[in-house]
């Protein structure tokens, strides 16, 4: 675990695994740090190298303070990546960090072997949806994270209380220690998001897509249409009933199929698991 000064920021990230095995940048959500994927730094360090990084506005990572697009994030990743000596890595990104692993894929196609595309997106949010985050920022910026808007963030990005109440528990703190300046940032990043639904079919590495049936922040269809549209898509891991952040509360049985894909080279073609 360490910090990065570069591009204005001090990024904090952390590395695992043996340094010469095949290694995978980890991007989190909205919201989250990298803390999200320890499940897969656990299941996967023995035989990758396995790499963490806190988006600006988020985690450990000391933002400068000023506006930042995805395509900063995108900058911030590849020259983690360049300081780290990697020249190709697999990116996989949660939410948030599967638009900045898009967007790496496309201006950067030579720093990419495979992406691991999970609860996210590859088209804009229709106005309705924005209108719904800009309404959120703004209370948040105004009021702090008041409960209803507690409630809601964590039922849409977690899952209900009743059943994931330990997430709650864990992630309330986090998201309190966001300011009203990081957050109107960041979701402005994801609102004012490009449109690359058109280039999506240009990428040509390898792409696995997982996403939770029942999410509630990026519906499942646009798991699937990424799983369509993309060239190489290997698969869809399909968690039965899984909300906005499966990947964390659903570990237990996503890293296994993860790995199995992992370790078959990203080979088989759309083919689909379930769980």
């Amino acid at each position: 675990m360490a910090y990065l000064a570069v591009n204005n920021q001090e990024l904090y990230y952390a590395d695992y695994g043996d340094k010469s095995a095949p290694p995978i940048l980890f991007l989190h959500g909205f919201l989250m740090n990298s803390e999200m994927f320890d499940a897969q730094v656990a299941y996967l360090s023995s035989c990758y190298r396995v790499i963490t990084l806190d988006a600006r506005a988020f985690g450990k990572t000391k933002w400068d303070g000023q506006p930042f697009s995805l395509y900063d994030l995108v900058d911030d990743a590849i020259s983690l990546l360049d300081h780290l000596s990697i020249e190709r890595a697999i990116l996989a990104g949660m939410s948030q960090g599967g638009y900045v692993a898009l967007r790496a894929a496309l201006k950067y196609p030579n720093r990419v072997n495979g992406l691991v595309l999970i609860s996210t997106s590859g088209v804009v949010d229709p106005i309705s949806i924005k209108e719904i985050y800009i309404e959120s920022r703004d209370v948040w910026v105004n009021n702090g994270l008041v409960p209803p808007l507690h409630e809601g963030l964590m039922t849409g990005i977690i899952g209900p209380k009743e059943t994931y109440e330990v997430y709650w528990d864990k992630w309330t703190p986090e998201w309190k220690k966001r300011t009203g300046e990081e957050i109107y940032h960041a979701m402005n990043a994801l609102i004012n998001r490009d449109d690359i639904e058109e280039f999506i079919k240009n990428i040509t590495v390898p792409a696995l897509i997982i996403h939770g049936e029942a999410d509630q922040g990026v519906p499942y269809e646009e798991g699937l249409f990424l799983h369509n549209t993309l060239q190489k898509s290997v698969g869809v891991i399909t968690i039965k009933e899984g909300c906005h952040t499966s990947i964390m509360t659903h570990s237990d049985t996503v890293n296994a199929s993860l790995l199995y894909y992992l370790e078959n080279d990203f080979t088989k073609t759309r083919e689909t698991s379930r769980y």
